[in-house]
């Protein structure tokens, strides 16, 4: 989903006349964001400001710089949280302009196209054999099988990139290259997709320790065999507003038992539910955690998700279950490709 900018972007100095040409081409998306000689948000225009202009007394030869509003709204990268987002989406704010730490426009939210902008660093875990999907993945990674007209991963890819996540980081060992040339390094919708590669396999979880850098205070790690149209936004929401140190998605599941079921204490009943229900949660392979979280995975050793799991529960740090409502599937054995392929066409993105 590659974000165009720059035709956002106006300098403070040219006529009002080539503004309003701008934003007759925006059409829908009619804002422009001005900028100084050193590229620095100085100021929006809209029609709205224009028209207040020229009525009083400016003319279309007039700079821009005359017709501005001077505190636009902005996002600064690496320095916003969730809630803001959504405040603004709420009270009707379309397009909003990204700038980094110097005041200048690194790239702009749109809401038409986006779901939201979660401050968030991703990890997307593609370093398998897909040994079970042998001989699909003999010459191919599994992450790259198609579900209808695209790779698996490439569906994992664009689901992130409709909730406006910027910083992505893929583990990859068997098939790399593949996966490295197929789906590159983000530019082209100016995101960043940097790779982290396993000499070794390191476990479901084990190579997150090798990534030192990353961008923002809480993590997604997510499997890259999976198919989903989990809502990001609302398990971030969840995450936050529990001040969980780490998070699951986990899948509902429900076990129906045809017979009356006793309660007994030393042989006594003391009550009995007929054919009752009992919902069990089971890992869906997709996690939030604060950064910190990170440092108790050991380096350079085997360590699945599941051991840091249970470290966790252990240590007392506040560990929660996210129940996810929407569609999941994971892509292991090649009767869920084949489901994958039935199902692609009826799920809702």
């Amino acid at each position: 989903m590659k974000q165009i900018f720059d035709e956002h972007l106006v300098d403070l100095n040219i006529p009002i006349k080539i503004c309003l040409q701008k934003l007759n081409q925006l059409s829908a998306d009619a804002i422009l964001f001005v900028i100084d000689q050193n590229k620095r948000l100085v100021g929006s225009l809209t029609d709205g400001d224009v028209r207040r202009g020229i009525i009083n007394g400016l003319s279309l030869e007039d700079e821009v710089r005359m017709f501005i509003q001077p505190n636009p709204k902005f996002i600064q990268r690496g320095n916003y949280n969730i809630h803001e987002i959504i405040e603004f989406r709420n009270e009707g704010y379309k397009i909003i302009p990204v700038i980094d730490q110097d005041g200048k426009i690194v790239k702009t939210v749109n809401f038409r196209f986006l779901k939201s902008y979660l401050p968030l660093d991703v990890v997307i875990m593609a370093g398998g054999k897909g040994e079970r999907l042998k001989p699909l993945t003999d010459l191919i990674p599994k992450p790259l099988l198609k579900v209808g007209d695209k790779s698996i991963i490439r569906h994992n890819l664009d689901r992130l990139l409709s909730f406006g996540i910027d910083d992505f980081w893929i583990s990859i060992r068997y098939l790399g290259d593949q996966i490295k040339e197929k789906i590159g390094d983000g530019q082209s919708e100016n995101v960043k997709i940097n790779y982290v590669s396993e000499d070794t396999p390191l476990g479901t979880i084990g190579a997150v320790s090798k990534i030192l850098n990353f961008e923002h205070e809480y993590v997604l790690i997510t499997n890259s065999d999976i198919l989903t149209n989990l809502d990001y936004e609302q398990f971030f929401l969840d995450f936050i507003d529990s001040n969980a140190d780490f998070s699951v998605a986990t899948i509902p599941y429900n076990v129906n038992v045809p017979y009356a079921i006793l309660e007994t204490a030393d042989k006594t009943i003391k009550s009995f539910k007929e054919k009752p229900t009992y919902t069990y949660f089971a890992n869906a392979g997709i996690y939030l955690m604060k950064r910190e979280v990170i440092r108790q995975i050991p380096q350079n050793q085997i360590y699945n998700a599941t051991d840091l799991l249970d470290k966790l529960i252990k240590n007392n740090f506040i560990v929660r279950s996210f129940p996810l409502r929407g569609y999941w599937l994971d892509i292991g054995k090649h009767d869920d490709y084949t489901k994958a392929q039935e199902d692609i066409n009826y799920i809702k993105f």
